[in-house]
């Protein structure tokens, strides 16, 4: 069904990344197809970068780091001074100013995050409308984890989401959920390295227990949702469930350093029960069940149904099209194609109203795109802080807010209008006229208002700032 051309625009801004100049050229027909080709084609960007390595090598590597940080640490402070005096009697008068001193390279789990949020931007960069993309960064940010944990999830953090997360987004829910539980820097971030069985062997020797972490996560946000029917009781089963899920030590005892490892010594024997069904006890496998159990649970389908409606559509999205995602999710047991494809089918998805706020990390996306910037970290983890979606860095479980007023604070948008300054100040001098410039990223969508103040700005600098801070360019 042929779109006007002013909704085509509003609809790959809501489902996509934003236009780069060109693209509008290229575009044609019914934006709806073209996002509707990349379901189809399963597309979804690859960072990719030669220093990007997959968890195992990052385990291997961190391990490394940690046995140097604590070798440094532990060496006699005094030899270490000595060896940096100047020799007795030496003096450094005639020798000409000393080079200045280089800078220390970054710790370990910094260099691999830097690498990782790069890579991930350059990723937004490619795709002509980039719902796949978005997808990932929705699921990402669903499924969240925290560099702020520490230097192991620090170092895991990109890995995690190109392991665990962009190979399923149009695949199975159910595979995408068990890759994500699994993956070391779930299990870190959520503490269930350190859950033991009260029963278990390490048990009985070490007199600790349970934690809960993971397992309520899993229920109340992964999964169910906090109103799924679930109580305390089934929180503490599946604690004991996933008793033994961990990361393999630096000794290899377990598997390979820094990878997954099922360890039975600190697995709750015995059989559990869940949701009013009993899992026999089967060592991890008992874990994998308990999972795909919970990923086909309606309360899961209409709990992240929801979820997609609001990031994509509005913060309170019409009930048929909520409905009609849930519908899709249980007849094909969560094919995430399928759901991704009734979304962009469905025609309460295509209000002509901008009724969503630019989360930061796609408005930074859009920036980039729309003013062809390279994406260099330092600019990036700067603006992306201030506006307070650091990347990977989220201050709980939940995740960052899907709703409006958690950005649209007077704080927020001061911080925006700043950040729009302050690139477009460094995107004076090689950007395009910021006249068809605001043709090319905003199209039909740009109002007579945001025209006219483009064309009345006291310079380019200024004029780039208020296309970028314009109503459309800020909401989709």
């Amino acid at each position: 069904m042929a779109r006007d051309s002013r909704l085509n625009i509003l609809g790959l801004q809501r489902f996509g990344l934003g236009l780069r100049p060109g693209d509008l050229a290229v575009i044609g027909g019914d934006a709806r197809d073209l996002l509707l080709d990349e379901v189809k084609r399963r597309s979804v960007p690859v960072p990719i970068g030669l220093d990007l390595v997959g968890q195992a090598q990052i385990g291997s590597a961190f391990y490394a780091f940690q046995e140097k940080e604590k070798a440094e640490r532990e060496a006699p402070r005094p030899a270490m001074q000595a060896a940096m005096m100047p020799a007795p009697g030496g003096t450094n008068e005639g020798q000409g100013a000393s080079p200045p001193p280089v800078p220390p390279e970054p710790p370990l789990p910094q260099r691999i995050y830097r690498d990782e949020v790069a890579a991930r931007m350059r990723a937004g960069l490619e795709p002509l409308a980039g719902f796949g993309e978005r997808l990932a960064q929705f699921w990402s940010n669903h499924f969240c984890i925290s560099v702020s944990q520490g230097n192991f999830v620090r170092a895991l953090a990109g890995a995690y989401e190109r392991e665990a997360i962009r190979p399923h987004v149009f695949g199975r829910f159910e595979d995408m959920l068990l890759a994500v539980e699994s993956h070391p820097a779930m299990l870190i971030y959520l503490d269930n390295q350190q859950s033991i069985g009260p029963n278990s062997p390490a048990g009985k020797r070490r007199g600790r227990g349970l934690n809960e972490n993971l397992a309520r996560e899993i229920m109340e946000l992964h999964t169910l949702g906090v109103s799924g029917g679930y109580s305390q009781g089934d929180v503490t089963s599946l604690a004991r469930i996933i008793t033994g899920w961990t990361v393999a030590g630096r000794d290899g005892r377990l598997g390979f350093p820094g990878a997954f490892a099922f360890n039975a010594g600190v697995h709750e024997p015995g059989m559990h029960p869940l949701l009013g069904k009993d899992y026999e006890e089967a060592g991890a496998e008992q874990g994998r069940l308990a999972l795909l159990d919970l990923a086909h649970h309606p309360a899961t389908a209409r709990h992240l149904a929801f979820k997609l409606a609001r990031h994509f559509v509005a913060d309170d999205p019409p009930s048929a099209l909520v409905s009609r995602l849930t519908e899709t999710w249980r007849r094909t047991e969560g094919d995430l194609a399928a759901v991704s494809a009734t979304l962009i089918q469905s025609n309460e998805a295509w209000s002509p109203e901008a009724a969503k706020l630019r989360q930061p990390q796609e408005l930074l996306l859009a920036m980039l795109r729309a003013l062809g910037r390279k994406p260099e970290f330092g600019p990036i983890a700067g603006a992306l802080a201030a506006m307070g979606q650091p990347l990977w860095q989220p201050s709980g479980p939940n995740g960052f807010p899907g709703n409006n007023d958690a950005w649209a604070t007077p704080e927020g948008i001061k911080t925006r209008i700043d950040v729009a300054a302050a690139w477009g100040r460094q995107a004076a001098g090689s950007a395009s006229d910021p006249r068809a410039l605001l043709e090319a990223v905003l199209g039909p969508l740009a109002s007579v208002e945001t025209k006219q103040a483009v064309v009345r700005a006291e310079s380019k600098a200024q004029a780039i700032a208020l296309l970028l801070m314009s109503p459309e360019f800020q909401r989709r």
